[in-house]
């Protein structure tokens, strides 16, 4: 069998979206694939800061003429650094409430240990390096948040190698 084009499917979505649902057409596109990885991010129903308290709603906003395209420049160098057959980037923007999908990434590959790598690496540079802005919803007031200390640690391994 011949190798198959490399399948990329980037999105920014303003609705929700069922992680599943994006799956398993991803995995029927990436028939080579002898593993694929994913990972979904939710919002949490307990806020980030120390108080613990309970969230009510999570908004992340952008700046459209970036965002996009940072995600398009994130996937290629994620295609350039581990051997792959496949990946997904979705994000959402927006008003969010706890238990619903913020980021789906999907990696496919021959083998499992780059799809694992090349999810892990993709979630950190999201998290930490991305175009978005979060705030929360406790107790009735918005919150920002930054990127943790251990988001930036994150980030940093993939520099060292």
């Amino acid at each position: 069998m011949a190798d198959l084009a490399m399948q990329r499917d980037i999105r920014l979505l303003t609705q929700g979206f069922e992680p599943a649902a994006l799956l398993t057409p991803f995995a029927k596109a990436n028939p080579q694939a002898g593993g694929i990885c994913s990972f979904t991010g939710q919002v949490r129903a307990v806020g980030n800061d120390k108080a613990g308290d309970a969230v009510s709603a999570l908004e992340l906003t952008h700046y459209e003429p970036l965002t996009l395209a940072g995600m398009e420049h994130l996937a290629s160098a994620v295609e350039a650094r581990f051997d792959l057959t496949g990946l997904m980037l979705v994000h959402r923007v927006g008003q969010l409430v706890p238990g619903d999908p913020i980021v789906l990434v999907a990696a496919a590959s021959k083998h499992r240990r780059d799809a694992f790598l090349a999810a892990d690496f993709a979630m950190d540079h999201l998290k930490s390096a991305a175009w978005f802005w979060k705030r929360e919803k406790r107790g009735g007031t918005w919150h920002w948040i930054e990127p943790r200390d251990a988001d930036h640690s994150d980030l940093k391994r993939w520099q060292q190698v």
